[in-house]
């Protein structure tokens, strides 16, 4: 008999910082968050960040109901009040906890309040206007402004930091200075997680990889593949309507020759 799966909670993952590597992927869709959790990866996270994303997500919860799924919160929430409610609404809509790559001043609201918050430190895409899109802590400077935030994210009362695009000695090391369950995007194998993005494991586009992913599959040939068939089938569906050879008998229903004569005569004048 096989045993359910254990969903985890955030006590689980800070009890198995240092012993083992989680598996971690960013999902977009219910298929890829089943597909996910049949596969076994441990933690899932996703878009919570508009409204479409919002209405999503009872539909990955659904379709991944043992696994642990964080959602990204909305970029530019205003105030504390705002992060505290978004915070609710995620939890309250199935999330196990959420991402926010705001400043520990929202974060530390949230966490305050009991949401389980993830932040963010290294390269951060909604901050890419300072920094450019490159691996950051190189420098003295850097290693120790990365050392600073996430000493101010565990302050703040995070539980958890992404980090992304760091160098992996550097990244290694800080995961040994912080409580924080630390998740390693591009910044190597001494972290506590494993963090890709469905889209770069199923090579689901047509720009190249970046630098920091692994592609298992090529999507994107698949999809084009598939156009190509909608495109055959349909032209196929075109030639036979227009050379009369669809519909054929087999697709037709037929009344009684008869009962159409009855009709006929006495519906004509």
């Amino acid at each position: 008999m096989v045993r359910p799966r254990k969903k985890y909670t955030v006590r689980d993952l800070q009890l198995l910082k240092g012993k083992r590597v989680l598996t971690h992927i960013h999902v977009k869709s219910p298929q890829e968050a089943a597909a996910a959790e049949a596969a076994g990866v441990d933690l899932m996270s996703c878009s919570f960040d508009s409204p479409e994303a919002q209405a999503r997500l009872p539909q990955l919860v659904a379709a991944a109901p043992n696994s642990f799924l964080s959602g990204s919160t909305p970029h530019g929430m205003a105030t504390q009040e705002e992060a505290i409610r978004t915070g609710f609404r995620a939890l309250e809509m199935g999330a196990s906890s959420v991402y926010c790559s705001g400043s520990p001043f929202l974060i530390e609201a949230m966490a305050r309040e009991g949401i389980p918050v993830v932040g963010h430190i290294g390269m951060v895409p909604r901050h890419v206007t300072w920094t450019n899109y490159r691996s950051i802590g190189k420098t003295v400077e850097e290693a120790k402004m990365l050392h600073q935030k996430m000493k101010e994210l565990e302050s703040a009362g995070a539980y958890a930091a992404e980090i992304e695009i760091v160098p992996h000695n550097l990244a290694s090391w800080l995961s040994k200075q912080t409580k924080m369950i630390l998740m390693s995007l591009g910044s190597g194998t001494g972290c506590d997680t494993q963090f890709l993005f469905s889209c770069d494991i199923l090579g689901d586009y047509d720009e190249r990889i970046p630098r920091h992913a692994k592609s298992y599959r090529n999507f994107a040939e698949e999809h084009r593949r598939l156009q190509n068939e909608r495109i055959a089938a349909f032209s196929e569906y075109v030639a036979d309507v227009k050379e009369g050879r669809f519909p054929e008998r087999s697709h037709l229903t037929e009344m009684d020759a008869s009962l159409l004569d009855e009709v006929v005569r006495t519906l004509t004048p």
